[in-house]
Formats: structure tokens, C-alpha cells, sequence
């Protein structure tokens, strides 16, 4: 039986660093199509320092807060999901630097378990000081908190 190298927290980390850049640029390519799709372009260029926002405008900005926090939310969730139970299984941050995402018995996750994993960092952001996801450097298994709720592994491939 081969043996699983499970992957440590600094490899997670900068796996996390790649995956943010690339959510960033995908943001940003459907954020601004989607302000100048709804008018908010328009309205943010009427937009002067010196003026008071009126009631409309206050509803304005709040709709470009809500339209930014849903894109951002969908974009990330699917990413994830969606990379983590591919055949790559693994997002592309992680398939760079060798690492998958499987279940405890080394298979490929399901969207629904890939999509349990994502929704479980939530419960990790909520421990103070990432303890979360620093016990990812000293678990048995390299797992941090998201993972275990999940039941899954992040691994590095075998050559």
C-alpha cells in the first residue's frame, strides 16, 4: 500500500495565496461588467466628495455592497466546489503546488462534500488567531478544522 504524504500547512498556505489571486481577477472581470450592467456604473460617476448622498443613493451603494458580497460568495463557492471534485481534485493554487483534496479513504470528494468543506471554513474563521486552520501544521493528519468537519485530506500527489 502506498503511503500518503499529507500536505503541511506552509504548502496550504501559499496554495490559499495562488487561489486568492486568481478569485481576485475573476471578481473583478464579473463585478465590473455587472455594475454597468445595472446602472450602478452611471450612479458612481455621479458620485462627488464634496456632496450628500441622498436617499436613493444610499440604496444604490448598499445594492453594489450586496451584488459585490453575493458575486464574491457564488464565485468563491463554486471555485472550490467545483475544482475539488474535479478529476484534477484540486483547485488550481493546489494543483501547482502537487496537492489534492480527497476523503478519508483517498477518493475523490463529491460536490456536495467539496461544497461542505467550503461552508465549513466559516466555523474555522470563527476560532480566534487561525487556529483553525494552523492546526493544519500539527494534526495527525495535517487537517485543519474545515477538514475534519468535512471528513476530508488534502494530500500531496503521488509521482
Amino acid at each position: 500500500m502506498p503511503r500518503v504524504e499529507y500536505a503541511g500547512f506552509w504548502l496550504r498556505f501559499l496554495a490559499l495565496l495562488i487561489d486568492n489571486v486568481i478569485l481576485g481577477l475573476g471578481f473583478i472581470l464579473i463585478l465590473i461588467p455587472l455594475i454597468f450592467l445595472t446602472g450602478l456604473g452611471g450612479f458612481l460617476g455621479e458620485l462627488h466628495p464634496n456632496e450628500d448622498i441622498n436617499d436613493i443613493g444610499v440604496f444604490m451603494l448598499i445594492g453594489l455592497l450586496f451584488l459585490a458580497a453575493t458575486a464574491s460568495l457564488v464565485l468563491t463557492w463554486l471555485y472550490h466546489a467545483l475544482m475539488e471534485c474535479s478529476e484534477w481534485q484540486a483547485t488550481v493554487g493546489k494543483k501547482v503546488l502537487g496537492l489534492m483534496v480527497t476523503d478519508m479513504a483517498g477518493r475523490r470528494v463529491s460536490f456536495g462534500r467539496s461544497t461542505g468543506r467550503h461552508f465549513a471554513k466559516i466555523i474555522t474563521n470563527m476560532v480566534p488567531a487561525f487556529i483553525g486552520y494552523i492546526m493544519a501544521g500539527f494534526t495527525e493528519k495535517k487537517q485543519a478544522l474545515h477538514d475534519m468537519i468535512a471528513g476530508c485530506l488534502v494530500v500531496r500527489r503521488s509521482s
